[in-house]
């Protein structure tokens, strides 16, 4: 059949070749034959092509053994390679009459294809290891009159007016979003929060080179700086450029940062970054009159690192009327002013693109066996004390300096916290502990060991609901205070662990009441605390 083809299309391109030469075109002869060659065309790869290439494919060689009579006999069975390579459903393993083998078909190489499709399931199926975030509902509609009114008050009388409001917030007792047991006063926070969001504008300055300033550290325990940082610096809502029009003014500076840049490694010399500062401030100063207005009153920082505090002590101003949201709250240390400075959470971020991950999901109550556990570096005056009394002492009590590695192959540190009912967080060298976020991540209810410490978010969240405070001295008889705790009350804190969880999140685009949210709606409050109402 396809000689036959062959032949028919040469002798129609003879044909019109002779036509053409001749200058004798028979069109109805010319239509004939392109008809007959498209004919042809389409029927001769169907028959030329459908097992292509065979006569070239190599033999596949399959051996087989066959006792008889106690010899061994090799055969050899030749099959075309065809017959494996268009095969639809691989073939089955043959087994041989008289053999004691199953006869295995040579495997072949596939060719790997992935198409969209599969991708696509392949990315569903994996696993989901960040928590499910309600997001919380819609803002109230505002009228175009209050708009108006607002809009058209100067920064200062705005801040007088968001005062009074507060003041005479209506009662509130309930609400579908916010839990209520978990905040000191839920009516107050609610209109104060609304109040932030109609009325507060924020000005960053841009001036600072990097690293120091507008370089967030977004990664381990001093994360909390950095992610503030990079959320305010994309923010359209609160940011304004316009600096007449700002209430609050941000000094976007990292102490991580400045650590890394300023900091001599082993001088204990904090003072050349204390001097940094000073000067900044001095900058800022002088070239702008908005600190000079309030003597720096409406200006704010946000830093994580220990040291923070101890380098806002050169400049005055700004150690006495600066609003500091650091990590390091120490009453102790007469450099925190609660009313003013606000308690930072210090979270530990380990992985930037995705803060959430492996956040929440802890076992349910019967599923803790284990009454309280720590593991940790062990610096500080407090943890060396723990460890001496309740390492090794009890089964209930997990207490471990760094977890050992016969621990962690079993049961890593994370599992640790989702078994154990209650999560030690004990100071280290401040007071501070990335910890107490921990144990609220994993469902844990924080027992915080740290005087004079004032806990994170403290202006409207009542930590008593969802944690459990002991004095350092009290560290003998912490299993005994534990014990106390009815299982009432223990199961009403574990709830409320979970129900507050949502206020210290990071989110990669920020929601109302998460941590962005949180943090700024405290330094907004405090600095309505220092506004006096005429």
């Amino acid at each position: 059949m396809t000689r036959l083809l062959q032949r028919v299309a040469i002798s129609l391109m003879k044909e019109l070749i002779w036509c053409v030469a001749w200058r004798r075109i028979d069109w109805r002869k010319l239509f004939f034959a392109g008809a007959i060659m498209t004919v042809a065309g389409v029927l001769l790869p169907t028959f030329v092509l459908t097992y292509p290439m065979w006569f070239l494919s190599s033999p596949v060689v399959t051996y087989s053994h066959q006792p008889l009579n106690g010899s061994m006999h090799l055969s050899k069975t030749l099959t075309e390679a065809r017959f494996e390579q268009f095969q639809l459903v691989p073939a089955a393993p043959s087994v041989s009459l008289n053999s004691t083998q199953v006869t295995q078909p040579l495997p072949f190489k596939k060719e790997r294809t992935r198409t969209r499709r599969s991708r696509r399931k392949k990315r569903k199926t994996k696993i989901n290891d960040e928590p499910t975030v309600i997001p919380p509902p819609p803002r109230k509609t505002i009228s175009p009159h209050l708009q108006r009114y607002i809009a058209s008050l100067p920064p200062h009388e705005a801040l007088v007016y968001a005062k009074r409001e507060i003041e005479h917030a209506p009662a509130v007792d309930d609400d579908p979003y916010l839990y209520a047991p978990v905040f000191r006063n839920l009516s107050t926070f609610m209109r104060s929060y609304e109040l932030m969001d109609m009325i507060l504008k924020v000005y960053i300055y841009p001036d600072g080179e990097r690293p120091i300033f507008h370089d967030p550290h977004l990664m381990g325990i001093y994360a909390s700086e950095g992610w503030f940082m990079k959320l305010m610096e994309e923010n359209k809502e609160f940011v304004t450029r316009d600096p007449e029009k700002a209430h609050l003014y941000y000094l976007p500076f990292s102490s991580r940062q400045l650590e890394l840049a300023v900091y001599v490694p082993n001088s204990h010399d904090l003072k050349p970054l204390s001097i940094f500062l000073k000067e900044y401030v001095n900058m800022i100063s002088e070239k702008y009159p908005f600190w000079n207005r309030t003597r720096g009153a409406d200006h704010f920082v946000v830093a994580c690192h220990d040291w923070c505090p101890y380098t806002t002590t050169a400049h005055q101003e700004l150690r006495k009327n600066t609003i500091k949201a650091v990590c390091n709250a120490d009453l102790s240390e007469k450099i925190f002013i609660p009313g003013k400075d606000v308690s930072l959470p210090e979270t530990a971020i380990r992985n930037p693109g995705r803060p959430l991950r492996n956040i929440g999901r802890g076992n349910r109550v019967s599923q803790r066996p284990i009454l309280a556990f720590f593991a940790g570096n062990m610096h500080g005056r407090v943890r060396p004390r723990l460890l001496k009394y309740w390492h090794n002492k009890d089964e209930d009590m997990k207490i471990y300096g760094l977890l050992p590695t016969r621990v962690s192959r079993n049961i890593s540190y994370i599992q640790h916290m989702k078994l154990s009912k209650y999560c030690i967080c004990p100071m280290g060298y401040e007071v501070n502990s990335p910890r107490i976020v921990e144990a609220i991540y994993y469902e844990c209810v924080p027992v915080i060991i740290a005087d004079n410490f004032v806990l994170p978010l403290s202006e409207f969240l009542d930590w008593s609901a969802f944690s459990v405070t002991v004095a350092e001295k009290d560290i003998p008889k912490l299993k005994e205070i534990l014990l106390a705790i009815p299982l009432r009350r223990y199961l009403k804190m574990q709830i409320n662990v979970k129900m507050v969880q949502k206020h210290f999140l990071w989110n990669l685009r920020p929601m109302r009441y998460d941590l962005f949210h949180m943090i700024l709606h405290s330094i907004w409050f405090n600095r309505l605390n220092q506004i006096q109402i005429p």
